[in-house]
């Protein structure tokens, strides 16, 4: 009677698989679970896109903070990185308790944090008065609203009196600071969403799709930087002041190195969209049931995550403990150091693209953002969704996983060292590149501003008010050009009889002006266009590492510390390579500068002016020289990885057949009712 019985149960388990507790359970329960999983990854994917869209709209925006507030491109550098600075003060905590906790309410938190940070930095704009831009014509665009009789530069120069000390706007030198503390926030607010996203996803979904998933989650954020870098080129040709000011008084272009867009305006769009993102996160259960795969009854069956790895109480020996486990795993920490000089490059391209653009090849700022908006971003989505594709279809384990992420970093590291021979000469600036007479100058001193043909005219030589001549030669003022008469006000003001062009044999109808500095060559237009065309196909090569290269981090520890490997790991990157990346950039670019602006109350100003050839250098050889040493440890990693695979494919081999061994003893003595279960006919059951 009771083989009977224990007949009649299997039987019922094979027809009926919901009676049992590793059944699959009924179709409902499996589309809630799915369904919450795939609502978290979509609202994932929207919050990774708000992060993506508030930073990368920073990052176009640097160089218009850099003018509005005057400051130089090592302390808009650090403002910059202030944002990687509030992500360490939290980051290690957020990954280590956050995973005890709720994560997807711990993440709607980061959000509203992060959009208040974005709020706060677009305030200064409405604390600050009208922008008042360098010029040595008029401290007043006002003034020379109305004018219509001829303007003599040359002799109109030093009746031109500075402003009072006491317009000198105190509070804008130190406004940039409300930026800096708002970046902090928003570096804070943006900590839980990657560490306990990506875990909860790694999770709760099928280890096969999870390459997948990241793919996806990566591909969707990388629309965020699209969106910020489009946005910054469109609010970049909006004038700061505008809807303030009386358009028709400003005299300068976006071309111009002085112009300041609308910057302020996006961090206004990055805050609401990430108070948006926020809402769906609060009704994301805290855990959800997992499709596992039971062998030994091969059986798909749901499990909550709690029974698959019980939930310990958060304590601080245990935090400390979980992070000695780190340090003394030697895959980890080889894969941190090498991408930690990855990542150093690539904050310091990143954040200074737009300004190489415009020293480099003479575009606009924006411009400049709306090309790698819908060039190099969109090829970097493509790679990375090609990356997870394949590596789904063929089923790549952690060392073609890893192979992977080596081989397409390193193509793209070599196909972008042809940038060196990629560039522009040097704009021919009278006094800076350039003699009055149309020489190359070797070595530049501030005593080759003032030649024989403007020497009557009593110049200022510090300030930057740039006219182009007919001979293609730009001065830093009409003064300075010794230009006698004009014709037209503001915009389509014509400086005329400029003696420094009649110097040059230029003849009188010739000898004129006009603002703005000269355009760039057309040799140079199609040096930028085959920058573009190479930056597409390197980032989108370079792209295809990107899912492996998250994937690998996972990989590369045991199971329990996936969320805190990550959080630290994002520590790390925000530590030595987000925080120090923009400044020692900036510092060095700032070394190439010929010529600086100057400030209202006077000082030291933004620059106006690089050398071509040292800014290149300069940037993409720090770019490339942080990536090189990298390739020759990711080359011990990879040799590490296939001596770990090796020794644990031994491991489970060793064990597979213990197990087997065991198992045929166990039915030498097994009992019938237990054979019967095992589905085992043997003459030796009792």
């Amino acid at each position: 009677m009771a083989v009977e019985k224990d007949n009649n149960e299997q039987n019922n388990l094979a027809s009926n698989p919901t009676s049992a507790e590793h059944n699959v359970p009924p179709a409902n329960q499996k589309g809630l679970c799915c369904g919450s999983l795939k609502m978290f990854l979509v609202a994932l994917c929207f919050s990774y896109f708000a992060k993506a869209f508030s930073g990368s709209y920073m990052k176009s925006s640097i160089t218009q903070i850099e003018r509005r507030f005057d400051i130089s491109s090592s302390t808009v550098g650090i403002v910059d990185g202030s944002f990687e600075i509030g992500n360490l003060l939290v980051i290690a905590f957020v990954s280590y308790f956050g995973a005890k906790l709720h994560r997807p309410r711990i993440i709607a938190a980061g959000c509203i944090v992060m959009s208040l940070g974005s709020f706060l930095t677009a305030m200064p704009h409405f604390f600050m008065g009208p922008y008042k831009y360098e010029s040595s014509r008029s401290h007043s665009i006002a003034s020379l609203s109305n004018v219509t009789s001829s303007i003599s530069a040359c002799m109109s120069n030093p009746m031109l009196i500075s402003p009072p000390k006491l317009e000198c706007g105190k509070e804008i030198n130190y406004m940039w600071v409300y930026i800096l503390i708002g970046n902090l926030l928003r570096g804070i607010g943006e900590t839980p969403i990657t560490p306990l996203g990506i875990s909860y996803i790694d999770d709760f979904a099928e280890s096969e799709n999870t390459p997948l998933y990241l793919a996806f989650l990566h591909t969707v954020a990388l629309f965020g930087p699209m969106a910020g870098f489009m946005l910054g080129s469109y609010f970049a040709k909006l004038y700061v002041d505008v809807g303030f000011v009386n358009m028709d008084e400003v005299t300068i272009s976006p071309q111009d190195a002085r112009w300041v867009g609308a910057w302020w305006m996006g961090h206004l769009v990055a805050g609401t969209i990430s108070l948006l993102v926020a809402i769906p996160f609060c009704f994301i259960p805290k855990s959800m049931k997992k499709l596992v795969e039971d062998k030994s009854l091969d059986l798909l069956t749901f499990k909550e995550k709690e029974t698959l790895e019980p939930q310990e109480k958060a304590t601080m020996k245990g935090f400390f403990l979980a992070l000695k486990k780190l340090a003394f795993n030697r895959l980890y920490v080889v894969l941190v150091v090498l991408t930690l000089m990855q990542v150093n490059s690539f904050i310091g391209f990143i954040t200074y693209k737009p300004k190489y653009m415009e020293q480099q090849y003479g575009q606009s700022i924006s411009r400049s953002n709306f090309i790698t908006g819908v060039s190099t971003l969109p090829a970097a989505a493509v790679g990375m969704l090609l990356g997870g594709l394949i590596m789904k279809k063929y089923k790549f384990g952690f060392l073609s996983a890893s192979k992977l992420a080596f081989a397409s970093s390193f193509i793209a590291f070599i196909l972008s060292l042809t940038v060196f021979i990629i560039g522009c000469e040097n704009k021919d600036v009278a006094g800076i590149t350039v003699t009055y007479n149309g020489s190359k100058i070797d070595t530049f001193h501030e005593s080759n501003f003032l030649a024989s043909c403007n020497a009557d005219c009593r110049c200022s030589t510090s300030q930057w008010d740039p006219v182009c001549g007919d001979n293609n030669i730009t001065y830093m003022s009409a003064c300075l050009a010794g230009c006698k008469s004009s014709s037209g006000v503001g915009k389509t003001i014509v400086y005329h009889n400029c003696s420094c062009l009649q110097s040059m044999d230029f003849p009188t109808a010739n000898s004129s002006v006009k603002p703005g500095a000269c355009p760039r060559t057309d040799k140079c237009a199609s040096m930028f266009l085959n920058y573009v065309i190479l930056q597409v196909f390197s980032t989108f090569v370079y792209g295809i590492a990107g899912s492996a290269s998250y994937v690998i981090i996972l990989w590369s520890v045991s199971p329990e510390l996936k969320s805190l490997s990550l959080g630290v790991y994002m520590l790390l990157m925000r530590t030595l390579a987000g925080i120090p990346a923009p400044i020692y950039f900036g510092a060095l670019i700032d070394r190439t500068c010929l010529k600086w602006g100057t400030k209202s109350c006077g000082g030291k100003g933004a620059c106006r002016m690089y050398d071509a050839a040292s800014f290149r250098n300069t940037f993409v050889g720090l770019t490339a020289g942080m990536r090189a040493p990298s390739y020759i440890l990711f080359i011990l990693y990879i040799y590490m990885v296939k001596k770990s695979v090796s020794k644990k494919s031994s491991e489970d081999k060793a064990q597979q057949e213990n197990g087997e061994t065991k198992k045929e003893v166990n039915l030498e003595h097994a009992t019938k009712e237990e054979c019967t279960a095992l589905g085992v006919e043997k003459e030796s059951c009792m």
